[in-house]
């Protein structure tokens, strides 16, 4: 009984607009079509996009071919989240990853997507 009860309290505790993706990342909501991949600890920017790209793809349901932008520069600092946002008002002109042709045109929510599939292997070392 004790169990529910806390279960449920911390339920009403996390923001109504929080989610939180497969690889275990949260991410909130932060409006006006922005919302914020939460800090966590070596967090790189593969692991923020691929965030990014599954809350917009299984959360908001973009579609694969809609893009991305990253809000807040890079590099993150220790403790920051990384905003990213469905519009490019007020993008930053790097994304943090290294991307053919130029970081200005934001990113195929797909492709932040695929970024997850990339982070299998090598998480699979580190934690093997």
């Amino acid at each position: 009984m004790r169990r529910l009860a806390l279960l449920a309290a911390l339920a009403a505790a996390a923001p109504a607009a929080a989610y939180t993706t497969s690889e275990g990342y949260r991410v909130e909501d932060r409006g006006a079509g922005r919302f914020e991949v939460l800090a966590s600890a070596g967090q790189s920017a593969t692991e923020s996009w691929c965030a990014a790209g599954e809350h917009a793809a299984r959360h908001l349901g973009l579609g694969p071919t809609e893009r991305l932008w990253r809000i807040s520069a890079p590099p993150r600092r220790s403790g920051e989240g990384v905003i990213f946002s469905t519009s490019p008002e007020g993008a930053s002109v790097k994304t943090g990853l290294a991307l053919l042709g130029g970081d200005t045109d934001g990113v195929a929510v797909g492709f932040a997507e695929a970024l997850c599939d990339s982070l299998g292997p090598f998480r699979a070392e580190i934690t093997g």
